[in-house]
């Protein structure tokens, strides 16, 4: 089963911190995998990879468009984040999920999940989206080395309508994704997007037959949480909001406790508890304090 609810427009800094947050509770058992899917005000993301050479203005600049900048430790180089845009935040354990062999779902295998899912989430939109080989992401616009992919779904290229970039701990995953919605596309004129300086971005609105009829961010988000129960073949379950899913996490503490305090507790056997006699006698007490 997969949780999931919709936050609204959240600031990057408290992002962080829920993710901070929700990625120790999934580490401790005491919520299941969870994805958080909001939208933030205006700001910049430099990831690992990342160089301050593509942003292109100066920090006064973006001081007067309101954009703030934050050195995060996700893969992947520089992004924008904006209103408009849905941002996901899968807090997963990879060790939960398996891949098409019976065996454990590694990061990669988990990006190409996503990509699967903002490409379902394009379709049923009415927009064919793909990815292009080599780059991580969705791509819309013309066929680009077209690919075979499930569900009768085409490789496209062009113009990229979601960005992806994660940060895997102890089998835990963070960050996420970013799919234009009704993004302002011209903040992309600050950076060259994901390091990238020869294909643009797009978003859902510049992309559908009829924008007239683009469904509101939040019944986007409720379309999104529905292609990931598909992808990785589980379960969606809406959380009413952050207090109900903090109630969850606290009402599993006791059966995770109970479950640690039953496992069997094993002594290593080449660790002996207790120094030997014969060992003992061979030490200098000149070197060691007497125990009492």
């Amino acid at each position: 089963m997969i949780q999931y609810l919709y936050l609204g427009r959240v600031a990057y800094s408290e992002g962080l911190r829920l993710q901070e947050e929700f990625v120790a509770l999934r580490s401790a058992g005491c919520i299941q995998n969870t994805l958080l899917l909001l939208e933030h005000p205006s700001v910049l993301t430099l990831g690992r990879n990342a160089t301050r050479a593509n942003i292109l203005v100066s920090d006064q600049i973006l001081r007067e468009r309101g954009v703030t900048v934050h050195e995060i430790n996700r893969g992947g180089d520089v992004t924008y984040h904006g209103p408009g845009q849905l941002v996901g935040y899968p807090i997963f354990d990879l060790r939960t999920l398996s891949n098409p062999t019976g065996g454990r779902l590694g990061p990669v295998d988990f990006i190409r999940r996503i990509e699967e899912a903002l490409m379902r989430l394009c379709a049923v939109n009415g927009v064919h989206a793909g990815r292009i080989p080599g780059l991580t992401g969705v791509w819309c616009g013309p066929l680009d080395e077209p690919q075979p992919l499930s569900e009768g779904l085409i490789s496209a290229g062009g113009r990229k309508i979601g960005a992806i970039g994660i940060h895997v701990s102890r089998g835990i995953t963070s960050h996420g994704f970013a799919f234009n919605v009704t993004t302002d596309l011209r903040n992309f004129q600050l950076i060259n997007p994901c390091g990238i300086t020869d294909r643009p971005v797009t978003s859902l609105e510049k992309e559908i037959a009829n924008p007239g009829k683009l469904p509101s961010l939040e019944a986007l988000a409720v379309q999104a949480a529905g292609q990931f129960g598909l992808v990785f073949g589980e379960q969606m379950l809406s959380v009413e909001n952050l207090d109900a899913l903090r109630a969850r996490a606290q009402s599993a503490r006791p059966h995770v406790a109970a479950q640690e305090a039953a496992r069997p507790q094993t002594v290593p056997q080449d660790t002996p508890l207790q120094v030997p006699r014969e060992v003992e006698r061979l030490r200098d007490p000149r070197e060691h304090p007497t125990r009492a």
